[in-house]
């Protein structure tokens, strides 16, 4: 069985603020990007150690969804996968501080 996928409100909300950005300009093209976000989420299911360790946060994964990152935990005793942030490559790495 696969693991549960769990998605933090701090991600949701990237995720929600990066569709909106791109319809302001394009909605088909925020669509297909919203989908291919949440898509590259999915295999995580099955692969949960796909992503590469983030070496600034202990216990924190990192998946590269161009020109996305995708910051996640494992947790094994749980089966599951806390989806923390959808983070643009662009941008200053995020505070994960806080999403402990």
């Amino acid at each position: 069985m696969g693991c549960k996928i769990i998605f933090s409100p701090q991600a949701l909300a990237d995720l929600e603020a990066a569709v909106r950005f791109i319809a302001e300009e394009n909605p088909a093209a925020a669509a297909r990007v919203g989908n291919a976000l949440i898509d590259r989420v999915a295999i995580l299911e099955n692969f949960p150690l796909l992503g590469s360790l983030y070496p600034k946060r202990p216990g924190v994964c990192k998946l590269v969804s161009r020109p996305y990152i995708i910051f996640y935990r494992f947790r094994k005793q749980d089966n599951s996968v806390d989806i923390l942030r959808y983070w643009h490559g662009a941008q200053q790495e995020p505070d994960l501080q806080s999403l402990d």
